[in-house]
């Protein structure tokens, strides 16, 4: 057995090196040579990293969000509570958020004391948060007391939250509380960056306005730019607006067009907001035609104009009684690619009935509407009376379809007049009229 297992690998060793020695007659020779090798070392392939997987949505936090009222949301979030789940800082954070919305400080204060006591790790952005809603609501007190406390909430106070503060300071006419902070910057560790100087800028304009000792407290901001400079903070686009904003209040419309081109010279190129800063203050001296020059001067220097830029000169032709022109304006943004905002509307349709072209209003409107934007109710009521007194009937009618659409209705006086006008020189007609209309 032994010596039949024998013959049968030798004659497959024989078969095999038949095959072989066939193979290597047919095929050419070759000579072996080694590869070159590359002159530069392949680059490594980074590894593959799969895409972050989406966060599952907290249950709380998205429902919180549907609920409409404060006590709702206390509600909500007791009705969590009791059902075993674990309130953690999205809970509380998105409760917070939907209190001061609501102006409800107090409940605001007892969650925060919540927070507190359980040492849960905040972020700044909540602090950051409640101190601009403080300052909307003139709780000016509240929001210097939160900053000082943002360090108990097993969080760490940040230059954000520091710049937070100091505007709403500015912006409630306590400039001097901000200046004196600001002083005091260092010493809390913080470096005051582009937007605190920014913030301080605007202080000392908007204070020199206040005070009518506007060229001393201009100087003041202009000498805080150069301490900016000497500190190694770079002035953006937005400083220069806060400057040149100021020289234009002092009536210096030349310096501060000086001032943007010289900007780009100090490392910094004129922005649209610098632009919007000239044509504006154009516009508020009625040099309408200087302003349209400079929009033409604008895209010549390959600067497209936004929305807001557009609203300033169509905001301006309007007053001047230009609505067409201002609608040749409108027209022109929108060839260039912008949409229209709810102000756009409205600046047009007030635009028209200043100047009794109703039906020009009516057509504004209707693209109005299209774009899901809606007039005030004086627009509404402007627009009513004048298309009556046009003869437009199904004009007018539309209009208050519309009106009734958003619960929105004339007042007396708003219907008044037109009854007047339909019933001519029958007094009596008219007022019995508009006793039917006022009856409750």
């Amino acid at each position: 057995m032994f010596h039949s297992r024998a013959k049968a690998l030798n004659q497959a060793q024989s078969n095999l090196l038949l095959h072989w020695s066939n193979r290597t007659k047919l095929q050419p020779y070759h000579t072996l040579r080694r590869p070159n090798k590359p002159k530069t070392k392949p680059r490594r392939e980074r590894p593959h990293r799969d895409a972050a997987k989406p966060r599952k949505p907290i249950p709380f936090v998205s429902d919180v969000k549907e609920v409409q009222g404060p006590e709702d949301a206390l509600s909500l979030f007791r009705e969590y509570h009791e059902m075993g789940f674990k309130h953690d800082y999205p809970s509380y954070s998105a409760l917070i958020y939907k209190l001061a919305r609501n102006r409800n400080f107090e409940a605001v204060e007892t969650i925060l004391g919540h927070v507190r006591d359980r040492n849960i790790h905040c972020k700044d952005t909540l602090f950051i948060a409640l101190i601009q809603h403080y300052g909307k609501a003139k709780l000016v007190e509240k929001a210097i007391e939160l900053f000082h406390q943002i360090n108990s909430f097993n969080c760490v106070r940040t230059l954000q939250s520091f710049n937070s503060l100091l505007n709403v300071l500015v912006d409630s006419d306590r400039f001097a509380d901000a200046d004196e902070i600001f002083g005091r910057c260092n010493q809390m560790g913080f470096r005051p960056n582009s937007i605190s100087y920014n913030i301080m800028i605007k202080g000392w304009l908007k204070k020199g306005e206040l005070d009518e000792a506007r060229k001393g407290e201009l100087e003041e901001a202009t000498g805080l730019l150069e301490d900016m400079r000497q500190k190694g903070k770079y002035p953006n686009a937005v400083t220069y607006a806060l400057l040149m904003e100021g020289l234009c209040i002092v009536g210096k419309y030349e310096e501060a067009k000086k001032m943007m081109f010289d900007m780009e010279y100090r490392g910094c190129k004129p922005r649209l907001v610098n632009y919007g800063v000239l044509i504006s203050d154009l516009g508020r001296r009625g040099k309408i035609e200087a302003a349209k020059y400079l929009l033409q001067e604008m895209k010549k220097r390959r600067f497209k104009p936004d929305v807001v830029i557009y609203n300033i000169l169509i905001n301006f032709l309007c007053k001047e009684g230009r609505a067409i022109e201002a609608y040749k304006v409108l027209i022109e943004m929108q060839v260039g690619g912008f949409e229209p905002n709810a102000a756009t509307y409205r600046m047009m349709v007030d635009g028209f009935c200043q100047i009794k072209d109703f039906e020009g209003g009516l057509k504004v409107l209707i693209a109005m509407l299209k774009s899901k934007h809606c007039p005030r109710l004086k627009t509404f009521e402007c627009l009513v009376t004048g298309l009556l007194k046009c003869g437009n009937v199904d004009g007018t009618c539309f209009v208050l379809e519309e009106m009734e659409n958003r619960n929105m209705q004339l007042c007396c006086e708003a219907w008044e007049a037109p009854v007047v006008d339909a019933c001519g020189k029958d007094i009596v007609a008219g007022e019995k009229m508009t006793e039917v209309i006022s009856a409750d």
